[in-house]
């Protein structure tokens, strides 16, 4: 039976780690360019994983630089069929402290001009995205973070907004009084694409400040997030160590199949060039 391959979408300490057997790494062409940085090619607690640092090596690319298309389509090209992403958050409530996570299984982007789907030039689809994360994975991370120790949240909605920089004051309030849990900038357009790309995903927040909400917590600024992630890179890497024996090895969920009955254009009017372009995508179905 073949094993589900699993990639991590993180910063590149989440791979720094000695209980990780790095293989090889990568650089991998996609017709939407390049992705984030090489893929690294490893075995962690007996799995197959594939590590793609988001920013790039040195955090190089903005959130509204990434290229997602190519970040998802290069994972789904080397055979990754379930991702956990693993990303800084603000958080929206005051039950949710610094320092905590929150297994995400919601978003609302606020984003603008971000490409958010691969099909285009000629191909419609419409994807389910009424539940965007998958429910075995997330069950598999929640329970890994509860074994690790770490105070965590199972549930919570995920507001992306366009970022670099942070939100006023008056756009936090608006966002709160939609009732959201967390405040991120990159990973709205990853769970919708991994969705098109049949590959399960999951967020897992790591909660770094208050946002600037909470008038009694000091404004978040970037070294504050920084500082806060790196106490918590070895929480994460625990984390993931803990949810390898927890993931199927072979996917039992309707993500696999996303795109069955969602691609509307006729396969006659379909070029063949745009088929090849997505064949890694689409070959199951033209």
């Amino acid at each position: 039976m073949k094993e589900s391959i699993i990639g991590i979408i993180g910063g590149s300490g989440l791979y720094s780690m000695s209980e990780l057997k790095i293989l090889k790494e990568k650089k991998v062409k996609t017709p939407f360019g390049n992705p984030s940085d090489a893929l690294i090619f490893g075995e962690l607690k007996g799995r197959k994983v594939v590590f793609l640092s988001r920013h790039g090596r040195g955090h190089v690319y903005s959130p509204s630089e990434i290229n997602y298309r190519a970040n998802i389509y290069a994972l789904k090209s080397v055979g990754v069929e379930q991702i956990i992403s693993v990303s800084a958050t603000g958080s929206m409530k005051e039950h949710i402290a610094p320092g905590h996570m929150v297994v995400v299984d919601q978003f609302v982007d606020r984003t603008r001009n971000r490409p958010t789907t691969f099909f285009e030039n000629g191909i419609v689809a419409h994807a389910s995205f009424a539940h965007p994360v998958c429910p075995h994975l997330m069950e598999a991370v929640y329970g890994a973070t509860v074994k690790t120790g770490v105070k965590v949240h199972k549930g919570g909605t995920y507001v992306c907004i366009e970022g670099p920089m942070f939100s006023s004051r008056a756009e936090s309030n608006v966002y709160r009084s939609w009732n959201v849990d967390v405040i991120g900038m990159t990973n709205y357009q990853e769970a919708r694409l991994a969705r098109e790309a049949e590959i399960c995903y999951v967020t897992l927040a790591l909660v770094t400040d208050y946002d600037c909400w909470h008038e009694s917590e000091e404004i978040v600024d970037a070294s504050m997030v920084i500082e806060t992630v790196k106490k918590n890179v070895r929480n994460a890497q625990l984390i993931l160590q803990n949810a390898m024996g927890g993931i199927a090895t072979k996917r039992n969920c309707s993500c696999q199949n996303a795109l069955n009955g969602a691609i509307m254009t006729d396969p006659k009017k379909i070029q063949k060039s745009v088929i090849q372009r997505l064949k890694p995508i689409v070959r199951k179905y033209l």
